[in-house]
């Protein structure tokens, strides 16, 4: 019996995403993404969609029903993901935004997320794989020695092998300047590796023939905390100097996390050189003279930035295709009167005609696209610094400073937005969503992991006030600031979007407030109510943001409408995204200037209560 295929997505709205609002194709007319044209990328998306519907989609209830299997010959993956791990690669989508140099497409990373969108959004726990082993790829590529990146990459970019990003140990979470994982150097400048990590997302598994751990560890000798970690390739099986594999390398899981969802996904514990032979390459080689201890993290952020994008992008999938599906059953499910008649016998309507419905269904369609909007926003900031940076080099860093304001929204606010729209998608449903009949209980589970790894939200939180808002004296910030109350001004002289506008500039005068509450607190010594606050500040400023690009979308829309005949089905799209718009900034944005007086008023009752008085018994 053929598996049922959830999977939806509405390549309109990702058209929209892409050419319309992001003006993507101002992107193509520049180096190094001039070898492509529109219509390259609109059939590249419409390929995706046909991929993910028609070889992904059908595996993603079937691979959550089996899991993965620790056995006595390693981890097996379902058996579904088999077929679809070697057509995944030999169709390329791996290298969408891959170089022309390394065999790839060289795309915009716009295109490459509205891909990965799609392809993840069909399968959440198949399409962690290849985008961790495509990370790995990518950081060994850069920063590899050249005899690292022709024995590794290679393999890793064509699928034959997977790859991994190991930080995580049984005492070193969060704080990974706790790791106790060893380095001992030895004499032909390899290192025997000693250590347990846990929590590695495809840390083992069948559909590869050998699994290249990019692991953290610390040298003998090297100094405490972070700063003395470093970054080591470790293959599950050695890899002889012509590319040939050789002898297992000590790598051992001995165990696979039963977890809440993404149960297609191996989330490993590893032991590295339980038997004293576990060998590992220290990634880029023998450091430099002069260089600074502490390489292995700054190398490893270069893979957890891209991996923090990646959360987002497969918080939005999930969120996305949870929304259709709940959509698709409030126009079939009928239950109830029509509330302006409730004469039984005039018989049942469809749930879409219940005004508690309608608004449910609004607010996903309208946080779904702001989080949409927020991702490719920050994703073509990264394709314009690299229009930028043969040219104009330091316009290039300015751009890349300021997106880097924007990653921890795209990894929190989206992650935690994916949660709250499963969770409303699950209630559309009602009972059935609870039942595994359908996908919405699915949605919800898996999408609870997104909040948490790559750095939980409150880590993001932590960088976000620690780092980024003092980051160039609050330049950054200020940017921001600035453009709000440049939105807000436009706005205001725009027929029907006075209230929008006055609701802007409200959000605008809260962000102030809050910010100089954050300057009040460090100068009077009280940086603890800042740590206090910084999740709550980044919900608050994840939604100012998204408001704001949802408000720039039902602008562009606005355009869309007037060039549109009247006969055309996208004048109800263009509706839809204004209704978004206004929705969200009446609705939701509010919100922010409670989130605004509560952090000013700094209540630190959490720094007080003494630990007992959470609870006597535990």
């Amino acid at each position: 019996m053929p598996e049922t295929n959830f999977f939806k997505a509405d390549l309109r709205e990702l058209e929209f995403a892409l050419f319309e609002q992001g003006r993507m194709t101002e992107l193509l007319k520049s180096p190094p993404f001039d070898h492509l044209t529109e219509e390259d990328a609109r059939l590249v998306l419409k390929e995706a969609h046909q991929f993910a519907m028609d070889v992904i989609g059908p595996t993603m209830s079937a691979a959550d029903r089996e899991g993965c299997q620790l056995t006595p010959d390693g981890v097996k993956a379902p058996k579904v993901l088999h077929s679809v791990w070697k057509r995944y690669f030999e169709s390329g989508w791996q290298a969408v935004a891959l170089p022309e140099s390394r065999g790839g497409m060289g795309a915009p990373h716009m295109l490459s997320a509205a891909v990965g969108e799609m392809l993840s959004g069909a399968n959440t726990a198949f399409h962690m794989y290849p985008g961790l082993t495509m990370a790995a790829a990518g950081i060994i590529a850069a920063l590899g020695t050249p005899e690292q990146k022709e024995l590794y990459s290679s393999k890793l970019e064509s699928g034959e092998w997977g790859g991994t990003m190991v930080l995580t140990e049984p005492s070193a979470g969060s704080d990974v300047g706790l790791s106790t994982t060893r380095a001992v150097r030895n004499d032909d400048g390899t290192f025997s590796i000693a250590g347990n990590k846990i929590f590695i997302s495809g840390g083992d598994h069948d559909m590869a023939d050998n699994i290249v751990h990019l692991a953290l560890a610390r040298i003998e000798g090297a100094p405490k905390g972070s700063r003395g970690l470093s970054l080591f390739i470790i293959p599950k099986i050695r890899v002889n100097a012509d590319g040939s594999l050789g002898e297992p390398n000590d790598v051992v899981c001995t165990r696979v996390e039963e977890k809440l969802g993404i149960h297609g996904s191996a989330t490993c514990a590893l032991a590295f050189g339980e038997n004293g032979g576990c060998i590992g390459h220290l990634l880029g080689g023998e450091p430099k003279q002069g260089d600074q201890p502490g390489a292995g993290m700054r190398k490893m952020f270069m893979m957890m930035n891209g991996a923090r994008i990646g959360v987002g992008t497969q918080s939005l999938a999930v969120a996305s295709t949870a929304y259709y599906n709940a959509l698709e059953y409030a126009r079939t499910r009928l239950q109830g009167a029509h509330y302006s008649d409730g004469r039984p016998e005039k018989g049942a309507v469809p749930i879409i005609e219940h005004p508690d419905v309608r608004r449910m269904l609004l607010e996903m369609k309208s946080r779904v696209e702001g989080c949409r909007a927020l991702l490719y926003s920050v994703v073509r900031k990264v394709d314009e610094a690299s229009t930028l940076e043969k040219n104009d080099p330091e316009a290039a860093e300015a751009l890349q400073d300021y997106l880097g304001l924007f990653i921890p929204l795209v990894k929190a606010h989206i992650s935690d937005e994916s949660v709250a729209v499963s969770s409303l998608g699950l209630q559309v449903f009602g009972g059935a969503g609870y039942t595994k009949d359908f996908p919405a209980e699915q949605y919800y589970r898996d999408s609870r992991i997104f909040p948490i790894y790559e750095g939980t939200n409150g880590i993001q939180a932590l960088d976000l006030v620690g780092r980024k808002l003092a980051q160039s004296g609050g330049a950054l910030v200020q940017r921001f600031v600035k453009e709000l109350g440049e939105l807000a001004g436009d706005l205001s002289g725009r027929e029907g979007y006075e209230r929008e506008s006055k609701l802007l500039g409200e959000s605008q005068a809260a962000l102030q407030t809050v910010l100089k509450a954050f300057m009040e607190f460090l100068t009077s010594g009280r940086q603890e109510q800042i740590l206090l606050f910084g999740t709550p500040f980044q919900e608050m400023m994840g939604k100012i943001v998204c408001a704001c690009l949802l408000l720039e979308g039902a602008l562009t829309a606005e355009a869309g409408l007037e060039s549109t005949s009247e006969e055309s089905r996208d004048r109800d799209f263009y509706r839809g995204k204004i209704a978004a718009a206004r929705y969200y900034t009446r609705n939701v944005l509010p919100s922010v200037v409670g989130a605004a007086e509560i952090i000013a008023a700094g209540d630190d009752t959490a720094m007080h209560i003494p630990n007992a008085g959470y609870s006597l018994s535990y």
